[in-house]
C-alpha cells in the first residue's frame, strides 16, 4: 500500500573506524570521504525534523563480517524516529540482533539477492513492515529479450540491472523484474539506488524511479544523486516515489531537512509532520 505524506530520510553511510564507526561518502560507492559521527548526525536530523533514518554499513557484506552493533544501539538511543539499518545482514539471526540492538527496519540487499528466500522466512518472522529491499540498480545499453526495456534521455534504449556488494559485482538480473519479486516474497519496502547517480548530486535517475513505482505497490525510497530540493520535488512528482534519501546535502550542511520540507511544501507535495 503506497503512502501519500511523502518522506525525507537522511543517509548515513558507516564504515568501520577504529572502535566505532564514521560516516562516509563517495561517488558511485567509491573514493569515500569522511562526513562525521554517526551518532552526532543522527542527533542532529532527529532535531531537524528528518521523517526516518538510514544507517548502511557499507563495507560489511564486502568484508565479510556483522553489522556494528555497539552504534546501532548508541544511535538508537539518540533518535525517536524510525531507523533502518542495512549492510552485513545475511540471516534471520542478523535481523533478529540488529532489531534487538534498536532498529526498526533492517535493509537487506547481497543477501537477498544470493538467497531470495530470506525475504519469504524474514517477513513471516518479523512482519513485512521490518523489512526493507536495497535494490542497486546500474544502466545497461542494449534491448535483451528478457529483459525491461527502457528509453534513456538521449533516446538510446537499455536495462538496469541489479548489482551486489556495494556495487562491486553485477549479477545480470533485472531490477524491474527483481522489484517484483521482492515484492511477491513480502518486502514492505523497496530502497533503490541508482548507482550511476550516487553521490554525483546530478539528481536522481527518475527512469529507474518511474519504472519501479510502476511495477511495484509497496512504498519505494529514492536514492543516489541528490544535490538540490528541486531533485526531491521532481522525483516525487515524476516518479511518484515515496520517499527521498540523500545524504551530501544534509552531511555538508548544504541544507537542512527543515529547508527542504518548506521548499517542497511551497511545491505542493505533502509531507509528513511540517517543520
Amino acid at each position: 500500500m503506497k503512502l501519500v505524506a511523502k518522506r525525507i530520510i537522511p543517509c548515513l553511510d558507516v564504515k568501520l573506524s577504529g572502535e566505532g564507526g564514521m560516516v562516509v561518502k563517495g561517488v558511485e560507492f567509491k573514493d569515500l570521504k569522511e562526513a562525521g559521527d554517526p551518532v552526532s548526525l543522527a542527533k542532529k536530523y532527529n532535531e531537524q525534523g528528518a521523517d526516518e533514518l538510514v544507517f548502511l554499513d557499507i563495507t560489511a557484506s564486502a568484508e565479510g563480517r556483522e553489522n556494528m552493533v555497539d552504534v546501532i544501539s548508541k544511535t538508537a538511543s539518540e533518535v525517536f524516529i524510525p531507523f533502518t539499518v542495512g549492510g552485513g545482514i545475511g540471516s534471520i539471526e542478523d535481523i533478529k540482533r540488529t532489531l534487538r540492538a534498536g532498529a526498526d527496519k533492517v535493509g537487506i540487499n547481497t543477501a537477498a539477492v544470493k538467497n531470495p528466500e530470506l525475504i519469504d522466512k524474514a517477513s513471516r518472522k518479523f512482519g513485512s513492515q521490518c523489512i526493507v529491499i536495497a535494490i542497486d540498480a546500474k544502466r545497461r545499453e542494449g534491448k535483451p529479450e528478457d529483459k525491461n526495456i527502457v528509453e534513456y534521455e538521449d533516446g538510446t534504449e537499455g536495462w538496469f540491472e541489479v548489482v551486489i556488494y556495494g556495487g562491486r559485482e553485477s549479477t545480470g538480473i533485472d531490477a524491474v523484474a527483481w522489484a517484483e519479486e521482492v515484492e511477491e516474497r513480502g518486502a514492505g519496502e523497496i530502497l533503490l539506488t541508482s548507482m550511476d547517480r550516487d553521490g554525483t548530486k546530478d539528481g536522481y535517475d527518475n527512469i529507474l524511479n518511474k519504472k519501479i513505482t510502476e511495477a511495484t505497490d509497496i512504498p519505494v525510497i529514492a536514492s543516489g544523486g541528490a544535490g538540490t530540493p528541486e531533485h526531491m520535488y521532481r522525483a516525487f512528482s515524476q516518479a511518484d516515489v515515496d520517499a527521498c534519501l540523500a545524504a551530501s546535502i544534509f552531511h555538508y550542511n548544504e541544507h537542512t531537512v527543515g529547508e527542504v520540507k518548506e521548499y517542497l511544501k511551497q511545491k505542493n507535495i505533502e509531507i509528513r509532520h511540517d517543520q
